[in-house]
């Protein structure tokens, strides 16, 4: 079982930080083009959630990392939630299910599958 521990925690998946949703008609959607802005129905200041493989897993509030955004995460389900958001991969033993995160990256290179679109779908 920790061999299995070990490859699964190679594993890379997507991770998605939402800032929001709204519905739109077809129509709006069609006769979009650059300049377009679109309302979220979210205050500028709410927290933004956080995905695993397009399941919520946390949130937390947005912020600049250099020149870049990032997510300062406020909460974080547990280690069984986030294992099952990859999919459900491996059962997690009582023992292992609050052991820490590994927080060093793979000495080797594991075979993951090759990346793929996020869904834009909304049936979560």
């Amino acid at each position: 079982m920790a061999g299995d521990l070990v490859r699964i925690l190679r594993l890379e998946a997507p991770i998605i930080v939402q800032l929001g949703e709204r519905q739109m008609r077809m129509r709006e959607v069609m006769s979009m083009m650059p300049g377009t802005i679109i309302e979220l129905p979210k205050p500028a200041d709410s927290e933004l959630e956080l995905f695993v493989n397009n399941k919520a897993v946390g949130s937390g509030s947005a912020v600049k990392v250099g020149e870049n955004f990032g997510i300062r995460i406020s909460y974080i389900g547990n280690l069984k939630d986030r294992i099952e958001a990859m999919g459900g991969i491996v059962e997690v033993p009582a023992d292992d299910a609050e052991a820490p995160d590994a927080d060093e990256p793979a000495t080797e290179e594991a075979e993951t599958p090759a990346p793929t679109e996020p869904s834009t779908d909304d049936d979560r």
